[in-house]
């Protein structure tokens, strides 16, 4: 049985599902499109960029209010350190083959520092991070030094040639 309520009368163009008038915020945006209040907005014709925080499930709202505030999880900083720190190690292996006698021993005692810092670092990161995929493993300090030795090496070829 149908309500008298519930049924609306067809509008102009005979779709029984639009309203037969102009609600009240209709009007009112329709008004202050016409007026041009939306014109200097930004990403006019564009697409809005969303923030996809689908991934955080539970934790989105907590992730967007440290964001908001530029903080990130204790966990993500040590992350980001121990990136700079693996592309300071990258940077010596590059420089590497160019090095001087006195300059390999500089490589040398900085790469052993870098490594011992990254594996401080990294320590860290394994005890703060929520799941073991964001884990990572140490760095060896033999196998770093063998391919900064390597480099060194390569060096060595390309100026006997």
């Amino acid at each position: 049985m149908d309500r008298p309520r519930d049924r609306r009368p067809p509008s102009p163009a005979g779709n029984p599902f639009q309203p037969a008038r102009e609600s009240l915020i209709d009007r009112q945006i329709r008004e202050a499109q016409e007026a041009g209040a939306f014109d200097d907005l930004p990403f006019k014709g564009e697409p809005i960029p969303l923030d996809d925080d689908s991934a955080a499930g539970d934790w989105a709202l907590a992730h967007r209010m440290l964001r908001n505030a530029n903080m990130v999880p204790p966990w993500i900083a040590t992350d980001r350190e121990i990136r700079d720190l693996l592309a300071r190690r990258e940077a010596i292996l590059a420089r590497a083959p160019r090095s001087s006698s006195i300059g390999r021993e500089r490589d040398r005692r900085e790469l052993q520092r870098v490594v011992d810092d990254a594996n401080r670092a990294i320590a860290i990161l394994n005890s703060e991070a929520p799941t073991e995929r964001q884990h990572r493993r140490r760095l060896d300090l033999s196998t770093e030094l063998a391919a900064l030795a390597r480099a060194h090496e390569a060096g060595d070829q390309g100026t006997s040639d």
